[in-house]
């Protein structure tokens, strides 16, 4: 062991799970700020960095509990190679929808592990018999379950529909977490246990560990297969059969406990773990046997697999890793004494900030507290990667100087009561800050709303506690009955599978915003009239996503000022004069602007303000690649739209119209749509022909796919964001147009895209009205994303130069009749046909109806400025109007 770690070996190697552990931490930081999948975190730790660790150390501990080594250090090599490689190819995939790059990497993650419980199988039969052999076969075991996950994780990226969706979920969790990662750690610690306590390993622990492998083998089988044929049964009677196996082992693990009780951050945090472990499976168990269906189950399971993660797998993790990397590095006790003193400072307050914050976490408290909690979890985790590294160097430092270690002060084994609870108690004191500072910036979460739902009723002191379901656009139950006097609580859960779902009722209480899967609790307090509740991202309310909270026994009571029907119709718009954001009266600012106070299009744009180029991009050479590869990113932007005015407006790559896509017939296009905005979105394409259920698909935030479609008719083809209510985000931004030039199209000496759109402002720098979309009645009708704006820079020509304008009517709702004063058209086309040819007549206007394009023709006569307008009149004076500008 000592010239492994003289040489570096063991912790080179572990260098890949510090890294895979610090891209976890990084994702789950900036969650709360820049939303990223629940599947990214909890891939990057469980398939990076413990399959790493796994790789690594039951390498380690089968050649030293077989008293055998393989020396084959270039096979290893190669399989973290592979194993690291296809973890980086499934991260990969499966945001980005690529399918064939997800089933390779799962390929080669499976391909690595079974190629390593190959590897430890023939070792094991080569070897002589040795007292600890089960725990070796432990590792084949769990080697043998990875491909069935990874195989389970393929099919799911695949885009299976429920129920079989749901039910692979919970058979792919099963097998991952309870086949290869659960049977690692149990084989493991059969030994490792008594080891980090510095204990005798109790008589008989080898045969109990025996015994209980193919309990625990049977019962993840069970489970997974249970779950995969929809039998929750049975599922929950494998999870029990689990705990069962665990059992099994645990009189040496708590014989070793009662011998020598943890003094150290190792023992603590594993300790620690195999509690989460245990409970976590209890409280899963309970939770299928109680379900009514899959989606309840799958919502059990995904609120609970954070905590199987973090708590279980994690302070494992770190755990042994604080033990083993010391002694891996070898040099003898000083070395070893100097690195187990750096790794286990901080101990108690790291532990109890983990546990305590985890606990907090799954406890009913307002949504600011459970995020402020869950950074103090992961910084007080993230903090051992730091001690890790300091913990080599100074073990290298003390091997460097040996005289001078021996001869300095020797680190205690232990550290006096008093500056363990002092630890402790500044943990529990974080925890608690925590707390504190959650309710003071959500005070309405834990009853600051109360008096207004109230309305003077005596309360009974019951509390009312009901589940509701947001999905398609509707609450489920949409009308809650609750005592008059009753404190009420709603569960609300996102069962959604694409979009992002709130609850905001009208006394201020709200859920905040909701990914798919996700859970919230909604504290009311005590009710003693009606209610009502909506959702308030842009649109959804219109489109029916409301819900009723019924009062019964007793006459409601007048409502109070802060719940009066005015107060109610204070929030009916936010900021945006929609129902997309808090009123003024949930965050305390001041009351908003309608941007439409601001409208002066006989104004100058703003210092710096700048034109949308008008000119239509160039075509690839002929030569060139006939795949056009691009990348669209939604983000949430705010932008000028007018004079003075400003909308926060949801685009594709920042701009609204989105970037121009220019081919011929016969192109192929991959376009990579990544939402980085702050609600669900999607990309219908015009100009492709495909079963829009998966590539239209909505994408939570965070989420990417890739389209790919084929250019087979030419024409100017509108792409818009497809999620409901498809007119407010068509209408907020999210459109863009697709030129596919006809065969043969002769050459002109200028051609120019206009795409017009209409603008339903809400309020300044806030988004659509949707009030003002559903009736019909636009603040602005604009070409290329601004009122007015070729006005401000005319679209130049020379005289006697042929012109082509290409013309896509965005909508959502407005017709155009294309016209230029001044001028005649001598060639007109639209939607993939010319209605008039060069030398047979003339045309004054093209009319297109929403999404329809054309393209029309003309040459000026003379210099001067020639307007362009929508010859529907009224629309030209909300800001269809330019000019060119016409030279000798």
């Amino acid at each position: 062991m000592s010239r492994q770690g003289s040489r570096g070996f063991w912790p080179l190697r572990d260098l890949p799970v510090l890294v895979w552990l610090a891209a976890t931490v990084v994702v789950a930081l900036v969650h709360p700020f820049v939303p990223a999948p629940r599947w990214l975190m909890i891939h990057l730790l469980m398939l990076g960095a413990v399959s790493h660790a796994i790789l690594v150390w039951s390498r380690y501990f089968t050649d030293a509990l077989l008293h055998s080594a393989d020396e084959d250090r270039r096979g290893q090599n190669r399989r973290l190679l592979l194993l690291n490689g296809g973890v980086t190819l499934v991260v990969a995939g499966v945001p980005s929808d690529v399918w064939p790059l997800t089933l390779l990497g799962a390929t080669a993650v499976g391909s690595a592990v079974l190629w390593h419980g190959w590897t430890i199988l023939r070792q094991l039969r080569a070897a002589l018999p040795a007292r600890f052999g089960p725990s070796v076969r432990y590792y084949v075991a769990a080697a043998c379950f990875l491909p069935v996950g990874a195989g389970l994780g393929t099919a799911l990226a695949r885009g299976l529909a429920d129920p079989w969706h749901t039910r692979l979920v919970v058979a792919h969790a099963a097998v991952n977490l309870l086949g290869w990662v659960g049977l690692t750690v149990v084989g493991t610690l059969v030994t490792l246990w008594p080891t980090m306590l510095r204990t005798r390993i109790a008589t008989g622990s080898e045969r109990a560990a025996a015994r209980a492998l193919p309990v625990l083998v049977c019962s993840v089988l069970v489970t997974a297969g249970g779950a995969s044929a929809g039998l929750r049964l049975l599922a929950a009677i494998g999870i029990a059969g689990y705990v069962s196996g665990l059992l099994l082992t645990a009189p040496a693990f708590v014989d070793a406990l009662r011998r020598k009780p943890p003094t150290e951050f190792p023992a603590w945090s594993v300790l620690a773990g195999l509690t989460w472990l245990v409970v976590t499976l209890v409280t899963l168990d309970a939770g299928i046997g109680a379900a009514s269906s899959w989606p309840r189950v799958h919502e059990v399971f995904g609120w609970l697999t954070p905590f199987l993660a973090a708590g279980f797998a994690a302070q494992v993790l770190l755990g042994a890793l604080s033990y083993l990397v010391p002694v891996a590095l070898g040099g003898g006790p000083t070395p070893v004494r100097a690195a187990n003193a750096v790794l286990d400072r901080g101990a108690p307050l790291r532990l109890v900030v983990t546990n305590v914050g985890l606990l907090l976490c799954a406890l009913p408290v307002p949504s600011t507290v459970r995020v402020l909690a869950s950074i103090l979890v992961l910084v007080a985790l993230a903090s051992t990667l730091p001690l890790l590294l300091l913990a080599v160097r100074a073990s290298r430092s003390a091997k460097a100087h040996p005289t001078s270690a021996r001869e300095g002060p020797r680190v205690p084994p232990g550290r006096p009561a008093g500056q363990i609870s002092g630890l402790a108690a500044t943990g529990l004191s974080l925890v608690v800050m925590a707390v504190a500072a959650g309710v003071a910036v959500d005070p309405a979460a834990i009853g600051g709303n109360t008096a207004s739902a109230a309305a003077g009723v005596t309360a009974t002191g019951e509390t009312t506690t009901v589940e509701v379901e947001a999905h398609d656009m509707r609450f489920t139950p949409a009308t809650i009955s609750v005592q008059a006097g009753n404190r009420l609580v709603i569960v609300l859960t996102n069962t959604d599978e694409e979009d992002v779902h709130d609850l905001v009722l009208e006394t201020g209480a709200n859920s905040g915003r909701l990914s798919p899967g996700e859970t919230a609790r909604v504290e009311v307090g005590v009710v003693g009239r009606d209610l009502d509740g909506w959702c308030s991202v842009i649109g959804h309310k219109q489109m029916g996503m409301v819900l009723t909270v019924h009062v019964t026994g007793a006459v409601n009571a007048p409502a109070t000022a802060a719940g009066s029907s005015g107060g109610h119709a204070g929030h009916e718009h936010g900021p945006g004069g929609n129902d997309g954001d808090p009123s003024p009266a949930e965050t305390g600012d001041t009351e908003p602007t309608p941007a439409a106070d601001n409208l002066d299009l006989m104004a100058d744009p703003s210092p710096g303000w700048a034109a949308r180029d008008a000119a239509l991009p160039p075509l690839p050479a002929v030569s060139s690649s006939r795949v056009h590869r691009r990348t669209f990113v939604v983000r949430d932007v705010v932008r000028e739209v007018a004079p003075g005015v400003t909308q926060r407006l949801w685009t594709y790559g920042g701009t609204a119209p989105g970037p121009v896509l220019h081919g011929r017939v016969g192109d192929r296009f991959e376009i990579t749509l990544t939402n980085d905005g702050s609600i669900g979105h999607s990309i219908d394409f015009h100009a492709g022909a495909l079963a829009p259920q998966r590539p239209m698909r909505t994408l939570a935030p965070g989420q990417s796919l890739t389209y790919r479609f084929r250019a087979t008719r030419a024409g100017v083809w509108m792409y818009h964001c497809s999620t409901m209510p498809m007119s407010a985000h068509i209408a907020n931004g999210l459109f863009g147009a697709v030129v596919i030039e006809p065969p043969h199209l002769p050459r002109v000496d200028r051609s120019y895209l206009l795409v017009q759109s209409e603008l339903y402002l809400g309020n300044q720098g806030g988004e659509v009205d949707v009030t003002k979309l559903a009736a019909e009645d636009p603040d602005l009708v604009v070409f290329n994303g601004f009122a007015n704006q070729y006005d401000h820079a005319p679209l130049t020509a020379r005289v006697g130069e042929r012109v082509r304008v290409w013309v896509l009517d965005a909508g959502p709702n407005r017709p155009t009749s294309f016209h230029v004063v001044g001028g005649q058209f001598d060639t007109t086309h639209a939607e993939g046909t010319y209605l008039l040819r060069r030398g047979h007549g003339g045309a004054q206007s093209l009319g297109l109806q929403a999404a329809q394009g054309g393209f029309v023709e003309l040459t000026f006569p003379e210099p001067g400025d020639y307007p362009f307008v929508s010859h529907l009149m009224i629309d030209a004076e909300r800001g269809a109007h330019g000019l060119f500008r016409v030279t000798p």
